[in-house]
């Protein structure tokens, strides 16, 4: 088999592409995904036009702009791309980042008028803002404008804002509310085309050049894979060419933060989700909000490095905080085996890390997950957050739980939710949550099936071959990597390594061995039975194929999903 570029590596690719709903005919547009080829009219998108109008006419007369972000990956990101670019339209934007703890989630309305106090006559909201009703009607009272730019899902009547831009609005037209899963950053970057074509028109490129818009693309890559974005169509686009730009190193912020996540090679995309976004939200999670943004716009190498490593720091914290409130919740999984939507309450958790925690269990369980620190506010309200499953929209579910009167607040989109609850009602609210998604989520268990993209034997795991299967990327969340099957294998070791993973050494009856590991696998059925596997019987190994670049040889190993006996 030709693996380096031949006729059988372009039809894996083809096999690849075909078995992700792309069309026969429209195989190369997807092979190497450009923005040429996915970017749609900014203009299609309700407010977008009347958002890059008036963002222009706050660089034309130098008007005081601030951007309000979210304190997350994607709110940093967003920021930090509208900052970037106004910088080089020769003008210095504010910003202004929450504080977890202290403010929650979305704009407050006393920090928009204290905004204006200050003298923005504009402010804009990124990744955050799509319900914030009562914030944005102090707002327009204090006489200071508003852009929202956001992602999360919108209920029928919108806040009162200059515009509102978000593909997500329930009146958004087909062709724009298809592009639903971008992030807050993609839709910033969207915001950023449509207000140089009106500055374009202003005749105020005449005697400066245009700002290299390409050049943001590191910041979109790295909010879409951080916020879980489906990486399909345009988000695909904006991953495959933003790691390009990372590559290049040209960021002083973005290649702090590379050299802080310890990378010595170009970052893939695995690397945005699992090393880089981590770092930048620790400072939202259990630190400083400010400092992702302060990372991602500074260009003093100094402070770069020095906010990076800061950053690192915060990560490692935030690792021991997230591992002390996970066990917690753990704990009590077993009470709720019945329950369609794991609601897990605690009081004296940290909020920082609730989210990562729901994530944690939902992979574990397979259940849409709900983690809640009970005393998170000075009123004594819990906050929340939610991961979900594929097929079970949590967010909307969120939503309708607060128009119903369950909660204080509450948004998200399909995956990911948050919310504000009197603990009194954190029962009515679980029962809530089973009758409404119940039958949902009974149906997307049950669907869940391992998808195989190939079946090779040991001798077939290689480089070459990892190589190939990563050019049909970059894979996330709505585009999954390949998942191939390897076998059969006898066991040669297993062993423990880290806090609960589980490191093996198979060899397969063609002679050849390989590496592999299950990760947070070691009280799972799947690790209890890699560990106690035993020469004598064979089996197959499921996973993704990776490569390990710590020796001097790369070599090819599988990140183990299921095993299966064949004797």
């Amino acid at each position: 088999m030709d693996l380096g570029g031949g006729t059988l590596d372009h039809d894996l690719v083809a096999q690849l592409l075909l078995a992700r709903g792309v069309r026969a005919d429209d195989l190369e547009r997807h092979r190497n995904p450009s923005l040429r080829a996915f970017l749609p009219d900014p203009s299609l998108f309700k407010d977008m036009d009347v958002a890059a109008e008036r963002l222009a006419q706050a660089v034309l007369t130098k008007e005081s702009v601030t951007v309000y972000g979210d304190y997350d990956v994607d709110g940093a990101t967003s920021a930090a791309l509208l900052i970037r670019l106004l910088r080089d339209l020769g003008h210095e934007a504010r910003y202004y980042i929450p504080d977890r703890l202290l403010e929650g989630y979305g704009p407050s309305g006393t920090a928009l008028v204290k905004l204006a106090e200050e003298g923005s006559s504009l402010i804009v909201t990124v990744d955050c803002g799509a319900m914030a009703h009562e914030a944005l009607d102090m707002a327009r009272a204090a006489g200071v404008d508003v852009v929202v730019v956001d992602h999360h899902k919108c209920a029928a009547v919108l806040p009162c804002a200059v515009a509102l831009v978000n593909p997500n609005r329930l009146d958004e037209v087909d062709e724009a509310a298809a592009h639903g899963h971008l992030a807050a950053v993609g839709v910033a970057f969207l915001l950023a085309i449509a207000l140089i074509r009106v500055l374009r028109k202003r005749d105020f490129f005449v005697d400066r050049p245009e700002p290299d818009l390409f050049a943001l693309l590191d910041v979109v890559a790295l909010g879409t894979v951080a916020d879980v974005a489906a990486l399909h169509g345009l988000n695909r686009a904006f991953v495959a060419q933003g790691l390009k730009v990372m590559a290049k190193r040209e960021s002083v912020g973005m290649s702090a933060l590379i050299d802080a996540s310890r990378l010595t090679r170009s970052p893939t995309c695995s690397d945005l989700g699992f090393a880089l976004g981590p770092r930048i939200n620790a400072g939202g999670r259990v630190g400083e909000s400010t400092l992702g943004v302060r990372l991602l716009t500074t260009q003093d190498p100094d402070e770069a490095r020095a906010i990076a490593a800061q950053l690192s720091v915060l990560n490692e914290e935030r690792r021991g905080i997230e591992a002390v409130v996970q066990e917690a919740a753990e704990a009590q999984i077993s009470a709720q085996h019945n329950r369609a939507v794991l609601t897990l309450a605690g009081r004296g958790w940290h909020p920082g890390v609730i989210g990562i925690v729901a994530g944690r269990i939902k992979e574990k369980t397979g259940k849409p997950t709900l983690v809640i620190a009970l005393d998170a506010d000075e009123a004594g309200n819990g906050k929340g957050s939610g991961r979900s499953i594929a097929g079970v929209d949590l967010g909307a579910a969120i939503i309708a739980a607060r128009e119903h009167g369950l909660l204080i607040a509450g948004g998200g989109h399909a995956m990911a939710a948050g919310l504000t609850i009197d603990p009194a009602r954190l029962d009515e609210l679980a029962d809530w949550l089973d009758a409404r998604l119940g039958v949902t989520v009974r149906a997307a268990m049950t669907n869940q099936a391992m998808l195989l993209d190939l079946a090779i034997a040991p001798g077939g795991l290689s480089p070459a071959l990892v190589d190939s299967l990563e050019s049909a990327g970059p894979y996330g969340m709505g585009w999954p990597g390949p998942r191939v099957a390897v076998g059969p294998v006898r066991m040669v070791k297993a062993d423990l390594v880290g806090t609960d993973h589980v490191r093996l050494i198979v060899r397969g009856d063609d002679g050849a061995s390989f590496k592999g590991i299950a990760f947070r696998a070691a009280s799972t059925e799947l690790g209890q039975t890699l560990l106690h596997a035993t020469h004598h019987r064979r089996l197959w190994l499921a996973g993704r194929a990776r490569i390990d670049d710590w020796s001097n040889r790369p070599q090819a190993e599988l990140h183990v999903d299921d095993a299966a006996f064949i004797d």
